[in-house]
Formats: C-alpha cells, sequence, structure tokens
C-alpha cells in the first residue's frame, strides 16, 4: 500500500492497516484518516522539505516515524546537484531546492537501528522519459510519489503482489506534472500493476481495477 498524502475514502484506515506492507510520505499527514502502520517512510532528501523534517526533533519523534522501519531517500543527491545551475537560470526563486540532507536521513536512521536507501536516479530518470511521452507541461521533478510508485513496481513488487495507490490525488507543487501523472498511473491500472483505493462501496471503474476490499 503507498499512501499519498491526498484525499482518503471514509473507510481506508483499517484495509491499509491490514496490508502486508505501508508505505507513506514525508510527515505523514495521512495518518489518523489513513490509519497508523507505517512500514517505509519516503523523504524529500532535498531542499526545504527535509530541512524542515530534520530541524528539531517534532518529526524524528513522530508516532509514524517511530514506526517505521526503513526511509527512502526519493532524490539521487549527484542527480539534484547536476540540476542546481540549470534551475538557477530557469528558477532562480528554488535556489535551496538541491541542497543535499541525505547524510542527515541516513545518521538518524544508523543511530536508530533503521534502514536507509536512495532511490537510483535512473528510476527518476525513466520517468522523465515516460512523462516526456505523455506531453506535460514544463515541469522541475516528477512527484515523490510517482518516483515511489516507478521503484516500487521496478525493485520490490513480485509477481503474486498487488500494488495499491491511496491518497493520490495528483494535485499539489506547480512544479510537478500532475496531469501527466495522473495518466501515467492510470495506464498502469489498466495494465493491472497497480490498482486505486476507493470506497468500498463504490463501483468498480470499467477500465481502471479498483481496490474495493
Amino acid at each position: 500500500m503507498i499512501v499519498g498524502n491526498g484525499d482518503l475514502p471514509d473507510d481506508a484506515a483499517g484495509r491499509i492497516d491490514a496490508s502486508d506492507i505501508v508505505i507513506r510520505f514525508n510527515d505523514c499527514r495521512s495518518v489518523g484518516r489513513g490509519g497508523t502502520k507505517t512500514d517505509i517512510i519516503a523523504v524529500c532528501n532535498t531542499g526545504r522539505p527535509a530541512l524542515s523534517m530534520l530541524a528539531g526533533g517534532v518529526w524524528k519523534s513522530s508516532p509514524a516515524v517511530e514506526r517505521a522501519s526503513e526511509f527512502w531517500g526519493v532524490r539521487d543527491p549527484a542527480k539534484f546537484e547536476a540540476m542546481r545551475a540549470t534551475l538557477a537560470g530557469t528558477h532562480p526563486e528554488l535556489d535551496d531546492f538541491c541542497d543535499d540532507y541525505t547524510e542527515g536521513f541516513a545518521t538518524f536512521a544508523a543511530v536508530t537501528g533503521r534502514r536507509f536507501r536512495v532511490i537510483p536516479a535512473a528510476v527518476h530518470e525513466t520517468l522523465d522519459d515516460e512523462l516526456l511521452a505523455l506531453a506535460p507541461p514544463p515541469y522541475v521533478v516528477p512527484s515523490s510519489g510517482l518516483v515511489v510508485i516507478a521503484d516500487v513496481l521496478e525493485t520490490m513488487a513480485g509477481p503474486d503482489d498487488t500494488v495499491v495507490l491511496a491518497g493520490f490525488g495528483h494535485a499539489g507543487w506547480e512544479w510537478h506534472p500532475f496531469e501527466a501523472e495522473r495518466a501515467w498511473a492510470d495506464d498502469l491500472a489498466r495494465a493491472g500493476l497497480v490498482r486505486r483505493l476507493h470506497a468500498a462501496s463504490d463501483a468498480l471503474q470499467p477500465a481502471i481495477a479498483e481496490v474495493s476490499s
């Protein structure tokens, strides 16, 4: 179960908590309405989100973070450092976007006995190629959610696993290509590679496999 920070159906909590593995994001705003089980937290390990999570002790001592056994950095530090010069010209307001805090997350994981890994840059780059085919407007990076979905399908999910997406509204930061991302995820659903969690009472969509129980 990959749980984004978007809207969730009223009956999502129990169904998410019954999953074998639950992946959440950053400050885990999905906890509560989206249950409490948290096995993996995927974090933006560069820029302001990273600095906010690592500063002080609020994020580190939160219940979701304390439950997690793994942390994943969604941004390859070398790739983001290579983006810095281009962004300085195209998006000067993102002057700290590529600042790297990976070591801070790695250290936190190590001292608390948890695993930390960074999703390979190749996952990001393959996503860029696939999104390009969907003709997105200019964007900066794919969303963390999309990077995690792609990584799970490539490196984690086996042929007998069901990958379920919950809380993915495909909306938010203006420099993510959300319409293209929605189309990309819908293509995966049509192919049977992922399912989307909707309310148990909802009718199944004929073109896209949905999880109703």
